[in-house]
Order: C-alpha cells, then sequence, then structure tokens
C-alpha cells in the first residue's frame, strides 16, 4: 500500500491554478501545461506567491504532482454548466494542444462548458504520473483511465451508457480544468 498524500490548503491553492492542456501523444490525455503550470512562465514564482516561502519550489511543485492523483480520486463537484478564462490564450500551443484551439491556432478567451455525470465518472480513474522530461504531472496517453483499451476503460468507468466516446475523452481538458478550480476536498491525508 502506498503512503498517503498529504493536501493541504497551499496545495489545494496550487492545485486550483495548474492549467491543464492536451497532450496528443497515444490516445491523447491531458497534461499540465508545461512551460506554464500555474498560469505564468515563473513557475517558482507562482508557488512563492501561494506558500509564501521562496525555498523549495521544486519539492513543493513535485508535492503538487503527487497531491493531484489523491485530488481527482477523492475532491467532489456537481454536474452543471461552468465558465472559466481560458489559460492556453496566452501560451505558445506549440508544446501542448488544446482541444479548443482551431486550424488558424484561435482559441477562445472564455470557456462554457457543461460537465456531466460521465466526465465526473471518468475523473477519479485518470492515470495521473509525474512527466520527468516536462517536470509536471499528466495523464498517461498510453492508458488515461488506467488500461489501454480505451473505449472498454471508458465504457466500465461511466457504466456502459451510450456516449460518443471520442469527443467524451477530448472533453476531459476542459473537465479537468474545471474540476481543478470547482471541486471540494478538504486538506488531510489521501490515499
Amino acid at each position: 500500500m502506498s503512503e498517503p498524500t498529504e493536501i493541504t490548503l497551499e496545495r489545494i491553492a496550487l492545485i486550483r491554478r495548474l492549467v491543464v492542456a492536451w497532450n496528443p501523444e497515444g490516445h491523447g490525455a491531458p497534461i499540465v501545461h508545461p512551460d506554464a503550470p500555474y498560469g505564468s512562465t515563473d513557475r517558482d514564482g507562482d508557488i512563492a506567491n501561494v506558500t509564501g516561502d521562496d525555498e523549495g519550489a521544486e519539492e513543493e511543485h513535485r508535492a503538487v504532482g503527487a497531491a493531484l492523483a489523491a485530488f481527482v480520486r477523492h475532491a467532489a463537484l456537481k454536474p452543471g454548466r461552468y465558465t472559466y478564462h481560458n489559460p492556453l490564450v496566452k501560451l505558445d500551443p506549440a508544446r501542448t494542444g488544446d482541444v479548443f484551439r482551431d486550424e488558424a491556432g484561435a482559441a477562445p478567451e472564455q470557456i462554457t462548458f457543461d460537465v456531466a455525470p460521465e466526465h465526473l465518472a471518468l475523473i477519479p480513474h485518470l492515470a495521473v504520473l509525474w512527466d520527468e522530461a516536462r517536470m509536471v504531472p499528466l495523464v498517461d496517453p498510453a492508458a488515461p483511465y488506467g488500461e489501454a483499451d480505451l473505449e472498454a476503460s471508458m465504457h466500465r468507468r461511466i457504466g456502459g451508457a451510450e456516449a460518443d466516446l471520442d469527443r467524451l475523452h477530448h472533453a476531459m481538458q476542459p473537465a479537468l480544468q474545471i474540476f481543478l478550480r470547482y471541486a471540494d476536498i478538504a486538506p488531510g491525508d489521501y490515499a
């Protein structure tokens, strides 16, 4: 059994700032933007603004990655319509994808999105890993919901409900962004 992960108030605040992009590798999956994980290109400064500590940003960033894996398993959000400012608009799209970007490279400033029960059934099963090369957490693009067979894995998680699985899977970028911003969780130790 793995050690519990501590989710502190500061880590919750940092998770709420995470910028979710799309990793086109494998099946495709959400990834925290490697150039601006917390919204700006000054990762350590963003962390210090929340923690009040200029030291230990690297360790805290890795701890946020571990906390993110526990957060998606244990936080709660109600289905509904949510709106958020799209943080990807101001970032270079060359390193990651964005499901809202059109062929010309434009993306909307505001995203309004309906988080459905199917999204919320998939989120706790996201296979969150640490990407050493990019130094950010990501969802495993080879097995986003824990199994390599994407369709079977999704059907199992949503209870066999009929859905456009490709569309549902790609909608996990905005669904996860909303979940990180608005889902409820108390500080504590989580498995």
